[in-house]
C-alpha cells in the first residue's frame, strides 16, 4: 500500500520514550503527517535516516552518545536536502548557533510542541526556515561577541569540572601560564567577573554542556 502522494514522511529523534510517543500522537492524528520512523540517539539517527529518508526530521540536541548537532552534521553531509527542525529544552545562543551552522532549519522548544510543532513540520516541508523571536533575539544579542576558540571552551569545561589550573595544564599538556591565559580570555570575552561566573554564562549559553549520564 502506497502513501498518499502529498503525505509529509516524518522521523523523530529522542532518548525520552515518552515523548516520542506524544510526537506520534499528535503528528498521526493529522491527515497529512506521518511517522515512519524513530531513533533514540544520533547514531540510530543517521541509520533510520538512510533506511526511510524521512521529509522531515525532529532532533533533539542532549542525547547519550552521539548528540544532536553531530548527527545533524553527519546526516547533512550524506544528504544535503535533509530538512531538521531542532526540538530541545535548551535556548542557548551557542547551542542555537551550532545546531544551525550543522544545518538544522527551524528551533522549537519542547514546551512549546503542541502550538507550534505541526506548523513548523508544514513550514520546513514547503522550504520555510523558522527561529521564535526570543531565540532570535539571544542570537542577535551576541552576533557581534568574540566566539571561544576550541581550546577555551576546553579550558572552561575542565574549570565547570572543578579542576585547578595546574591539574588543567596537566591534562591539556600545556603550561600553566597558557591556562591563566586562556582563562583570562575566557573571562573577557564572555564578561565574567570570575571562574565560577564564567561557567554559569557557558552553562547559560550552551558554550558548555553537563554530561549526561549514560541509560
Amino acid at each position: 500500500m502506497q502513501s498518499a502522494p502529498n503525505l509529509i514522511r516524518i522521523l523523530t529523534v529522542d532518548d525520552h520514550p515518552l515523548l516520542r510517543k506524544g510526537i506520534a500522537a499528535l503528528v498521526n492524528g493529522e491527515p497529512d503527517l506521518k511517522l515512519v520512523a524513530e531513533a533514540a540517539n544520533g547514531e540510530e539517527a543517521i541509520e533510520a535516516f538512510r533506511s526511510h529518508r524521512p521529509d522531515v526530521t525532529l532532533m533533539d540536541l542532549q542525547m547519550p552518545g552521539m548528540d544532536g548537532t553531530t548527527a545533524i552534521g553527519r546526516i547533512r553531509d550524506e544528504f544535503p536536502d535533509a530538512r531538521i527542525i531542532v526540538l530541545t529544552t535548551y535556548t542557548g545562543d551557542a547551542q542555537v548557533l551550532r545546531a544551525l551552522r550543522a544545518g538544522a532549519r527551524a528551533y522549537i522548544l519542547k514546551g512549546h510542541v503542541h502550538k507550534e510543532l505541526l506548523e513548523t513540520i508544514r513550514a520546513v516541508h514547503s522550504g520555510q526556515k523558522r527561529i521564535p523571536p526570543d531565540i532570535a533575539a539571544e542570537l542577535a544579542e551576541h552576533a557581534m561577541d568574540d566566539e571561544l576558540t576550541e581550546r577555551e571552551i576546553e579550558v572552561l569545561k575542565l574549570v565547570a569540572a572543578g579542576n585547578a589550573n595546574k591539574h588543567i595544564a596537566d591534562q591539556l599538556s600545556i603550561g600553566e601560564a597558557t591556562v591563566k591565559s586562556h582563562v583570562s580570555n575566557i573571562l573577557s570575552k564572555l564578561g565574567a567577573n570570575d571562574r565560577s561566573h564564567a561557567v554559569t554564562i557557558g552553562l547559560q549559553r550552551g558554550i558548555i554542556e553537563l554530561d549526561l549520564p549514560q541509560k
